[in-house]
C-alpha cells in the first residue's frame, strides 16, 4: 500500500568501543529536511535529554491514535479545538524474561469546540474505534489502553 523511509546515521566519533565508551547518540533523518537526534535511555548509558527508542515508539503510538481519532470525529462533524496525550510505555520482563514495552497507556484529553457536546459514552466509542483502526496498534503485540 506505501512505504515509510528514514535513514538512520551514527558515528564513533573518535571515541572507545568498549560496551561503555561508544557513543549511542545518532540521528534519524526523516526526509525533506527533518531530522532527529536520538540516543538509548539514560538507563542503557545513552543521552538523558533527547529521546530514545522507547520514548519514540510511545510517540508513534500515541500520535497514530490521535490521527485516528482526529478522523474519526471529524467524519461525524465533532469539532476538536485541541487533544492533548500524555502517553506512558512501560518497559517490563516479556515471557521469555527479556525486556519489552509490555504495554502503553494512553490519557488523551480533548478540548470540543464550543457548542460540541460529547457524552462520556461516545468519547469511549471514538477511542475504541481509534484503536481499532489505528495502523500502529495493529502491528504490534504491546497492550495499548486509553485512560479516560
Amino acid at each position: 500500500m506505501s512505504s515509510h523511509t528514514i535513514t538512520l546515521n551514527w558515528n564513533r566519533d573518535g571515541k572507545g568501543f568498549g560496551y561503555k565508551e561508544y557513543p549511542r547518540d545518532h540521528d534519524l533523518d526523516f526526509g525533506h529536511g527533518v531530522t532527529l537526534r536520538a540516543s538509548a535511555a539514560a538507563d542503557y548509558l545513552g543521552t538523558a535529554e533527547i529521546p530514545d527508542p522507547e520514548q519514540a515508539f510511545v510517540a508513534s503510538l500515541s500520535s497514530c491514535h490521535m490521527l485516528t481519532f482526529l478522523a474519526f470525529a471529524s467524519l461525524q462533524n465533532l469539532t476538536l479545538e485541541s487533544y492533548t496525550d500524555e502517553a506512558v510505555g512501560y518497559l517490563e520482563k516479556g515471557e521469555n524474561g527479556k525486556p519489552i514495552l509490555s504495554r502503553i497507556e494512553l490519557h488523551p484529553v480533548t478540548v470540543w469546540a464550543e457548542g460540541i457536546a460529547v457524552s462520556a459514552e461516545k468519547l469511549e466509542e471514538l477511542h475504541h474505534k481509534a484503536h481499532e483502526e489505528c495502523f500502529l496498534a495493529n502491528s504490534v503485540k504491546t497492550r495499548i489502553c486509553t485512560v479516560l
